[in-house]
């Protein structure tokens, strides 16, 4: 596979799951990203903003098997991860596998469940394996999540802890579309039977899991030059260093952003990243992963306008 081929695909997949999802494009395009760089994604929004369809969607295109959770405040690590039950026909433990072995596992409204269930994924994002009494069981190289969650201030949910925000590759921010967007999505609907959960039905596999795997190893050949990996260490550690971060981000998160900045150099059909690429990624990688001093929760600033502060502080390569 060439980049070109690479980057035709890429094209084929944004217009494939245009057409279920509507009206958003960014978060389509950084999902795909995403997906490309092995990075899982949190999507943060109110109900019937189409989260759960953009994972559904990606899952369809993509010929990936498809698994969801549920999350709710009564769920059980072992209800995400599966248990070994005893078959007395045997006299064995067989493992009865949980909806987490799966390609594409959407968590859904992951922080409507207690810290000690959503820690259940910990092991499952950063190794892609779990293990369960004792014993390691592989996810597979294409396992990756998309979890979404209600904003926070919402009744009835519990905060990420910061060690699994900073499994994620991204945060996206997924608001109501425009009206004329919502307009054609009512549009569509009303020219469509109304069995709920059929919108994926007539997406076309854009791509195998073969070349997929290929896609990536394609990815992989991409060297990011030393002036953009200065770039981004610049970025990550002004993060730290700034009076209204009490936390900045970590080793790990700019390493994230590199990862990243390759897949997103790949898929419009360059062997080389440019600064506006890292530009892109750094808020959606970052947001999730600085906390905001004292004085800046006062203030009433958010963590985005902080990382666009720095954004505007910290000179690119030219």
């Amino acid at each position: 596979m060439t980049l070109e081929t690479l980057r035709n695909r890429a094209d084929a997949l944004r217009a494939e799951i245009g057409k279920t999802v509507l009206g958003q494009q960014e978060a389509i395009d950084l999902v795909l990203v995403a997906l490309f760089a092995r990075g899982h994604v949190l999507l943060e929004g109110p109900p019937g903003t189409a989260k759960t369809l953009l994972a559904r969607s990606f899952a369809s295109v993509l010929d990936l098997g498809f698994g969801r959770v549920q999350f709710t405040p009564d769920l059980m690590p072992g209800d995400i991860l599966g248990a070994s039950i005893f078959n007395f026909q045997t006299n064995a433990f067989v493992l009865t596998k949980g909806p987490v072995f799966s390609q594409v596992l959407l968590a859904d409204e992951i922080n409507r469940a207690p810290p000690k269930t959503q820690a259940a994924l910990l092991q499952a994002m950063n190794e892609r394996k779990v293990s369960i009494d004792g014993v390691d069981h592989s996810l597979g190289r294409e396992f990756i999540v998309v979890a979404t969650q209600n904003p926070i201030e919402q009744q009835g949910t519990y905060p990420l802890p910061e060690a699994q925000l900073d499994r994620f590759l991204f945060k996206l921010v997924i608001d109501f579309p425009p009206e004329d967007v919502e307009m054609a999505i009512l549009k569509q609907h009303a020219a469509q039977p109304l069995e709920a959960g059929q919108e994926t039905d007539n997406l076309k596999s854009i791509l195998t899991v073969a070349e997929l795997a290929e896609s990536r190893e394609l990815i992989d050949g991409i060297i990011l030059k030393d002036e953009i990996l200065a770039y981004i260490l610049r970025l990550v550690r002004a993060t730290r260093e700034s009076s209204e971060i009490s936390f900045g981000a970590s080793t790990r998160a700019a390493d994230a952003i590199a990862g990243a900045a390759r897949a997103a150099a790949a898929l419009n059909g360059r062997d080389f990243a440019i600064p506006d690429d890292v530009k892109r990624l750094f808020i959606p990688a970052l947001r999730h992963r600085v906390v905001l001093g004292p004085a800046a929760e006062i203030e009433g600033r958010s963590s985005v306008q902080i990382l666009e502060n720095i954004l505007n502080q910290i000179e690119a390569p030219r």
